[in-house]
């Protein structure tokens, strides 16, 4: 296989895990925010009564529009969402459908983070079912990149700055620091190769859910700082040293055919067999561990929906809810795998205490680095010293000194 193959399935799974040291900031565009005991973040986008492509919907009422109950203005607008709703839509083949308990429908787009095709099936896959949530692979951490605009995007994902590093390092640690920045410069060699920002799909489906009736969107992946600080703690040293080299040194030309490639399932079998195979740990951590999580929060959002009740004496009705989630391809086999199976999340978002030989490669590092520091700094001022020495104003200087001393 190709080795910008691996590369490519490498950078799908943590581009957009290395791009929050680039886009984090202190403001969010999704400001409801949910507890411990369900870790995904939500936000109720504003709802537009539009049509399956962008004409707008008049709203018909009957009698006085400013007497209309919130009652019966909700289930007026649920009527004009469930007519739009297609009881058998016309998926793209890249979404998988899974049911649960309740009869809740989840269609799960797979995409690749590089992908114009993707961006397409994720906007056909929203208008075609008109979900009540969609569900996306970020966190609190990334959810900026939702509300910039692409050539912002393409700017910052190309800059490697000092900057980034000192925020990569404060936020993560110095070993999960210097490890973002790697995977930070395989994201800008990627984006320069493509000339496309990572994350697309996101943005379109967000822009996507605004213009559905009551639709949630909910941030559904495990929190950034975790996921790197349980993939470094899982290596090994020399598994980190290998690791570092092979990012550092990847410098192989990628094409837009080789990403939408990646979304062929035969061929992404093989990437993630080859994968396992050199980073066990690795895969354990950002892939396999994530899925996990992906699909907890899938069905944490596919859950019954209740409708409101014109008075208390009225009796509860609950709906199956309809819920998109889009994640990268690489997560939809673990997904589908762990859909029916008991999760607990709890497990995979503690951070292990370091290991005896984590701790001395840590020192081992640091020494090196601040020893390496000190020399250079050592090795600077002797040369400027003896630089400015050299200069004929210092040599008379000296001389006159010398001169000037007693007893001589």
């Amino acid at each position: 296989m190709p080795r910008n193959h691996l590369s490519l399935q490498l950078q799908g799974n943590l581009s957009l895990v290395a791009s929050s040291g680039i886009l984090h900031q202190s403001g969010s565009c999704c400001p409801a925010m949910e507890g411990e005991e369900k870790p995904a973040q939500e936000a109720d986008v504003e709802p537009m009564v539009t049509s399956g492509a962008s004409e707008a919907v008049p709203r018909v009422l009957s009698g006085d529009p400013q007497n209309i109950s919130d009652v019966d203005a909700f289930n007026l607008l649920l009527e004009m969402k469930l007519k739009r709703r297609r009881e058998r839509p016309n998926l793209p083949c890249t979404v998988t459908q899974l049911v649960a308990e309740d009869g809740s429908r989840v269609y799960v787009v797979g995409t690749a983070h590089f992908s114009d095709d993707s961006k397409r099936d994720v906007v056909k896959t929203i208008r075609e079912v008109q979900p009540d949530v969609v569900v996306v692979e970020l966190c609190q951490y990334r959810v900026s990149m939702l509300k910039m605009d692409e050539r912002t995007l393409l700017r910052e994902a190309k800059e490697v700055s000092l900057e980034k590093l000192q925020q990569a390092v404060k936020q993560n640690g110095l070993m999960s620091g210097l490890m973002q920045m790697l995977l930070l410069k395989v994201s800008a060699h990627i984006t320069e190769q493509l000339g496309m920002a990572p994350g697309g799909e996101f943005r379109e489906a967000f822009k996507e859910a605004s213009k559905v009736p009551f639709c949630k969107f909910h941030l559904g992946d495990r929190p950034i700082p975790v996921t790197f600080k349980r993939a470094i703690a899982a290596l090994s040293f020399w598994q980190k040293v290998k690791l570092a080299w092979g990012l550092c040194f990847l410098s192989d030309p990628i094409s837009k055919d080789d990403v939408e490639r990646c979304k062929q399932k035969d061929l992404l079998e093989q990437m993630m067999a080859e994968m396992i195979g050199e980073f066990p740990d690795l895969h354990r951590t950002i892939v396999s561990e994530r899925d996990v999580y992906l699909t907890y929060m899938l069905r944490q959002a596919a859950r019954r929906l209740e409708l409101p009740r014109a008075s208390d004496a009225e009796p509860r009705k609950c709906v199956p809810s309809v819920v998109v989630g889009v994640v990268g391809m690489g997560h939809v086999p673990g997904i589908e795998k762990n859909w029916s199976t008991d999760l607990n999340i709890q497990e995979i978002m503690t951070v292990p205490p370091p290991s005896i030989t984590g701790r001395v490669s840590r020192a081992a590092v640091k020494a090196a680095f601040f020893g390496l520091l000190g020399y250079s700094l050592y090795w600077m001022g002797r040369r400027t010293v003896n630089l400015v020495l050299s200069l004929p104003a210092a040599q008379f200087c000296l001389q006159r000194v010398s001169e000037a001393r007693p007893g001589r």
